[in-house]
């Protein structure tokens, strides 16, 4: 049976995690992952002001997905991960270990990882180049063969993510890192492989943790990892490695501490709901002034959210894995958000938040400390007729008593996060909403028209072939 993630509730209390059975290894399974969508890009149609109601599914989270899909390169034999979100990113993931030699096989929701066949240690470039994921696996390549060849990594447009961080911690694990032609080339110092080390990172950076998680699994020795990144999905990728055959301690502290193995064992693993999603449909909720529940959730993970909606006026109330969202007022008060790393207000809920403060009373303030260029959505929101200010990372939103309604305008999504707070903010825009550039929410979101549409939105998807 699958074993699925159980969060932390003291993200202050370091974790010990035991070492696993493992599961018998498969074989014999078909590369070719689905078809990525058809272009040019498609276009979704909103027609606002419906009231939302009734449960929404939410599916497997994106970001857990591509951390444990790389993962699946540090074991021998198969992996089975189920509860895998099919989406463009994840799709793109499974090319990108296809293109070093790995068997993959999805069924629905689950995909069968073997990675026995790997004969490349350099990943095709355009695939990486595609996706910010693409590039974790320059930590499994290294901790298990001792060199990886891999491009800089792509994703959304929204500020600088160097790889600075990754290649100091490679070089304290016994890596000899180059960055060349666009390129990191990387190798074991001493022609064996990886050896304990001692690293902190300059900042609590998810995918940098995450790579090096990876890579000291499989190093000679001690790791002691230290300022790392503290999100539920880094408790996600502990729990998988350590089915694997990993072994750590720490997890859910700003330390862990890996022993490294000589051998990891493909396993199954059941990924968390994604966190993010839920966010978004609990916010989707509130902007329509509707009642909706959603399962599976974990509210622990998204307490910095739910403090702030209740301030607004939200009636949110949780059971078992069970959350539901009532916002029947048509008046909420606005509220300040500053994004931070975990346990501090997910970035990732930034534009989406904003699309809300746009209809609630009073003035908010939104500032982004994580990414320095993720106001691109402000310009679209704008067009729906919210009312915003931006100097640097910080906006102003000033909200109804100003006199500001939402109503329909062609928009367009630059990234994943911001094109679906357009979408948040079609549906409670007054009259049609066409936005453009749905290849981006589609990187993230799985099925999310159909999900709008069972709560009753009228919405439309536009596919052209």
């Amino acid at each position: 049976m699958a074993s699925y993630f159980n969060p932390n509730p003291n993200p202050n209390t370091s974790l010990i995690l035991p070492i696993p059975q493992h599961t018998k290894p498969q074989t014999n399974f078909p590369q070719k992952p689905p078809p990525l969508p058809a272009d040019p890009d498609p276009k979704l149609v909103i027609t606002g002001g419906a009231k939302l109601s009734g449960h929404v599914p939410i599916s497997g989270s994106k970001n857990s997905a591509l951390a444990v899909l790389a993962a699946t390169l540090c074991c021998s034999g198969s992996s089975k991960l189920t509860n895998v979100p099919n989406l463009s990113d994840t799709r793109t993931m499974a090319s990108i270990l296809g293109s070093l030699g790995a068997q993959i096989e999805f069924s629905g929701n689950d995909v069968v990882v073997n990675s026995d066949l790997v004969g490349s240690v350099e990943p095709d470039a355009a695939l990486v180049g595609d996706i910010r994921g693409g590039f974790f696996v320059v930590g499994p390549l290294l901790g298990r063969f001792g060199e990886a060849v891999v491009a800089l990594p792509g994703g959304c447009d929204i500020g600088a993510r160097p790889v600075d961080i990754y290649v100091r911690g490679l070089r304290a694990l016994g890596a000899v890192v180059e960055v060349r032609e666009n390129k990191v080339v990387a190798h074991a110092a001493n022609g064996r492989g990886l050896v304990g080390g001692k690293f902190r990172l300059d900042y609590p950076s998810v995918g940098a943790t995450e790579t090096l998680m990876m890579a000291a699994c499989l190093a000679e020795g001690k790791t002691l990892l230290s300022n790392v990144a503290r999100e539920p999905e880094i408790y996600d990728l502990a729990c998988f490695l350590t089915k694997s055959g990993a072994r750590m301690e720490g997890v859910g502290s700003d330390k862990i501490c890996i022993y490294g193995k000589n051998r990891l064992l493909g396993t199954e693993y059941g990924l968390m709901p994604d966190r993010i999603e839920t966010g978004t449909f609990i916010l989707a909720a509130a902007i329509t002034r509707s009642s909706i529940s959603l399962s599976p959730v974990f509210p622990n993970s998204l307490s910095s959210l739910i403090d702030k909606l209740l301030y607004a006026g939200c009636k949110i109330t949780h059971s078992h894995d069970t959350l539901e969202l009532s916002s029947s007022k048509e008046e909420l008060r606005g509220f300040d958000i500053r994004t931070l790393p975990y346990p501090g207000f997910p970035t990732d809920l930034q534009p989406q938040t904003m699309a809300l403060l746009s209809t609630c009373n009073g003035l908010s303030i939104v500032q982004e400390s994580v990414f320095e260029n993720r106001m691109t959505h402000v310009k679209e929101l704008e067009k729906l007729g919210a009312k915003i200010q931006v100097c640097g990372s910080t906006a102003l939103i000033y909200g109804q008593e100003k006199g500001n309604k939402l109503s329909g305008a062609r928009v367009v999504a630059a990234d994943l996060r911001g094109g679906v707070s357009l979408v948040l903010a079609g549906l409670a825009a007054e009259g049609i909403t066409e936005i453009n550039g749905l290849s981006h929410i589609d990187r993230g979101y799985e099925n999310l028209e159909t999900k709008l549409k069972l709560l009753g939105a009228h919405v439309k998807r536009l596919d052209f072939i």
